[in-house]
């Protein structure tokens, strides 16, 4: 739905899991929109082989409707090469406009 463009997330946390379904399927356009101007690639480097399996939401920090900023700390699991592997992140959001954007790992 978010990644069509059908509404944005009312929260950090759906954010963020949002932004994981989007690296899962490789949709940059919806990862670099979603992206604050500040810390935004120009691009997404998908790592060949790479294929993410799993979110985990481990705490949350503020990231609600009526908030402006928000951490999310999450371990997403992931299979490259048959072997598996971990990301463990505790990222920053904040609200501009009415929409939640990813700011970068703390």
């Amino acid at each position: 739905m978010f990644h069509r463009g059908d509404g944005v997330a009312g929260t950090a946390e759906a954010l963020m899991r949002s932004r994981f379904s989007a690296f899962a399927v490789q949709d940059e356009a919806y990862l670099l929109r979603t992206w604050h101007s500040t810390a935004r690639p120009r691009s997404v480097d998908f790592e060949p082989g790479l294929r993410w399996v799993d979110l985990e939401i481990l705490d949350k920090t503020a990231g609600g409707p009526l908030h402006r900023a928000g951490m999310v700390e999450f371990r997403a699991r992931y299979r490259v090469n048959g072997q598996m592997g971990e990301l463990h992140e505790n990222s920053r959001f904040v609200r501009e406009g009415g929409e939640w954007l990813y700011v970068a790992p703390v």
